[in-house]
């Protein structure tokens, strides 16, 4: 049996980024009040969408460093998304059980993509392997 290479979309806290893009895209935005779709629904919705998208890009990266910055910068993105949402819910647009529900997905994917950075980091202090096709 091939063994397939892998890809970021393996990656568990791409998974967990991407539950949070979901619960932006598919449970706050359409709550959003008309006038705050264009205002806080597009920054929303963008820096969700920047969790995984660094994901991605870091994991294409060839060098450590690139891709422990690129990891680095989704997790800014999660910490901005978490910010809109206690924004939406300090404007009454969002209750506190959408709130909650937020910073649980939020939490989660955080310790994904801590634990995805530290292994990066430890990986490149090994003696360099033969790349596995």
């Amino acid at each position: 049996m091939k063994r397939r290479k892998s890809r970021f979309e393996d990656l568990d806290c791409w998974k967990a980024g991407r539950e949070v893009r979901l619960f932006v895209a598919r449970r706050i935005v359409p709550e959003l009040p008309a006038e705050e779709r264009y205002r806080l629904g597009d920054q929303i919705i963008r820096s969700a969408r920047s969790v995984t998208a660094n994901l991605a890009e870091g994991y294409g990266r060839f060098h450590y460093r690139d891709e422990a910055k690129f990891i680095s910068n989704s997790r800014g993105s999660l910490q901005e998304t978490l910010d809109h949402l206690i924004t939406a819910h300090d404007e009454g647009i969002i209750n506190d059980e959408k709130l909650q529900e937020a910073q649980e997905l939020i939490d989660n994917a955080l310790a994904l993509i801590n634990g995805y950075r530290a292994y990066i980091i430890r990986r490149s202090k090994e003696p360099t392997q033969p790349p596995i096709a």
